[in-house]
């Protein structure tokens, strides 16, 4: 039997080193960049050695993909809910759904930075984990597309996961560009995004339709 420490067993301390671990990543990956931070600052910041560190990851790039899969995982749990109280028609929906969409991400200023501001272009482990939360994102769509429209041939299911695809690509390269000037802390810009979001999903979703 390990030793129990406040109250914690070595799993739980081990659980709870990693998530300040991340915290402290978090905010210095928005503040500094990826290339701009470095393994002993986010050591120094969480209050843990570089030894602990290296027992739950193995490098900063290791470090920066837990980050981006523990938000990812986040928002998935967040957007899962929202569909599951769903109870009006996909009209009344879906600008209620991307509204919980833009606000899990934009309403921490540091999430957004850091999921949309600098995951281009680390590696090649991180572009497979933007890969995967894109083809979550879209998968996410058919399953609401399917609940609307009901049950679709088998060969129309291929083309209804690209064009799932694509227009999730499309939205996320709005918030991108929305970033550049954006302040996150004005609603007014807040809920100018979620409108072009809405008037984008609407007019890709009615050429599906046709």
């Amino acid at each position: 039997m390990g030793r129990t420490i406040r109250g914690l067993d070595a799993g739980q301390r081990r659980a709870e080193r990693r998530e300040q671990l991340l915290d402290a990543a978090l905010k210095l990956f928005a503040d500094n960049g990826y290339l701009g931070t470095s393994i002993e600052q986010i050591c120094s910041t969480a209050y843990i050695g570089t030894k602990s560190f290296y027992e739950l990851f193995t490098s900063r790039e290791e470090c920066y993909l837990a980050l981006l899969r523990r938000t990812s995982e986040r928002l998935e749990e967040r957007m899962e809910e929202a569909a599951a109280q769903a109870t009006g028609n996909e009209r009344q929906e879906a600008p209620r759904l991307l509204a919980i969409f833009v606000h899990a991400l934009v309403d921490d200023p540091r999430i957004t930075k850091v999921t949309f501001g600098m995951a281009s272009g680390i590696s090649e482990a991180v572009e497979r984990q933007r890969r995967a939360n894109r083809r979550w994102a879209a998968g996410y769509l058919v399953q609401l597309w399917d609940r609307y429209d009901g049950p679709q041939p088998e060969e129309q299911r291929a083309a209804r996961h690209s064009v799932a695809i694509g227009l999730i690509g499309g939205m996320f390269d709005l918030v991108s560009d929305w970033l550049l000037d954006a302040d996150l802390t004005a609603p007014p810009q807040v809920e100018a995004l979620i409108d072009d979001l809405t008037t984008f999903y609407i007019t890709v979703r009615r050429g599906l339709a046709t």
